[in-house]
């Protein structure tokens, strides 16, 4: 069976952290003057909360406390997770250009070439195309070069407490962050590790596909066989572990992701077909009916169907018919940029890794 936790999850240079109480909180108030907010060791909401984690999750209270109370406010994650000012015009290409260019291609053919063994068997053994999960782990971490340089305690604690109020969404915004602090501090000590030596992303994702600490418990696999995952030095286990996260996400193997779509149809038709979002809801046959249609064999496809739109700033949109597949895709990140990137980039290593193997 496969385990989720590990003493030796990580290849991390470890540090030894002293965790009593008057050396971690003097450093904080040290920091609070620089940072200007209350250092978290000295915030009642944050201690309340070690308590109530320690209780749920049967760990010494004086460990919860004093490595939370150690963690420190970043002033740039509030920030990065303001959502832009309404009005700002979306544009698919641009967006493309970020994660589909010739350095992230070749980076990713090195990776196929590299783990071809693995990413075969994940397609066999999982059923998720080995180009769908090159793809993810291109556009999250152009393939283990750059994973994140922020203490994952410290992302965490900063939006436990600290996420932005202008959010349209602080509230259950904050609550699910502080479910991952929770299952980030439940997994370390467990595992038996430095809490203060993990680095991920501002959101506190983790390793070579980003995963957050709910997402690392629940459907990381140890898919190299050595008993122990890692997620940030074993590729292998990465493979393995998207590919598990997209089964438990809804992906039917086998599906295509997406149609071409020729569109036809009346305002008030348009307006229907975009109601429901990126969520697959119409049948090929209801589709066309309101004016738009899937070009084949998307015109006789088995299951529902999304009209996904994608602006192009000042330009006419992109449309295509999104199945329950390009759904599962943007379960990793819920947008439907997002998810045709991830397709197209995967799309573009495959093609450029099988001309190599030609000349």
């Amino acid at each position: 069976m496969k385990r989720l936790l590990s003493t030796a999850l990580v290849c991390l240079a470890a540090c030894t952290t002293s965790l009593t109480l008057p050396a971690f909180a003097q450093s904080a108030k040290q920091r609070s003057a620089v940072q200007g907010t209350t250092p978290y060791a000295e915030r009642s909401e944050a201690m309340q909360l070690a308590a109530d984690i320690a209780a749920r999750r049967d760990l010494p209270l004086d460990w919860v406390q004093a490595t939370l109370g150690q963690a420190r406010f970043l002033p740039q994650v509030p920030r990065l997770m303001t959502p832009a000012p309404q009005g700002t015009a979306k544009n698919w290409n641009a967006y493309r250009g970020r994660f589909i260019d010739p350095v992230r291609i070749r980076a990713g053919v090195r990776f196929w070439q590299t783990h071809a063994a693995a990413l075969a068997r994940a397609e066999r053994e999982y059923g998720v195309p080995a180009e769908i999960i090159v793809g993810i782990i291109g556009v999250e971490t152009v393939y283990g070069q750059q994973m994140g340089n922020f203490r994952v305690i410290d992302a965490l604690a900063t939006l436990s407490f600290d996420f932005p109020q202008a959010h349209p969404r602080a509230a259950a915004r904050t609550e699910y962050f502080r479910g991952e602090l929770e299952q980030f501090l439940s997994f370390t000590h467990r595992g038996g590790m430095d809490p203060f030596a993990l680095l991920g992303s501002y959101a506190g994702a983790m390793g070579l596909g980003q995963f957050m600490p709910s997402s690392w418990v629940k459907w990381a696999v140890d898919f190299d066989g050595n008993d122990h995952i890692d997620l940030f030095s074993s590729p292998v286990d990465a493979i393995g572990s998207v590919a598990n996260y997209f089964i438990a996400h809804g992906w039917k193997p086998g599906m295509p992701t997406h149609y071409p779509v020729a569109l036809n149809a009346a305002p008030e038709q348009m307006a229907e077909l975009l109601a429901p979002d990126i969520l697959p809801t119409f049948t090929p046959e209801r589709m066309l009916a309101l004016g738009a249609r899937p070009q084949p064999p998307g015109d006789t496809h088995n299951g529902p169907l999304a009209l996904v739109e994608l602006q192009n700033g000042g330009a006419a949109p992109l449309y295509i018919a999104g199945t329950e597949n390009f759904y599962a895709i943007t379960r990793y990140n819920w947008s439907s940029y997002y998810a045709l990137s991830v397709i197209e980039l995967g799309e573009e290593v495959k093609a450029a890794r099988e001309a190599a193997r030609k000349r």
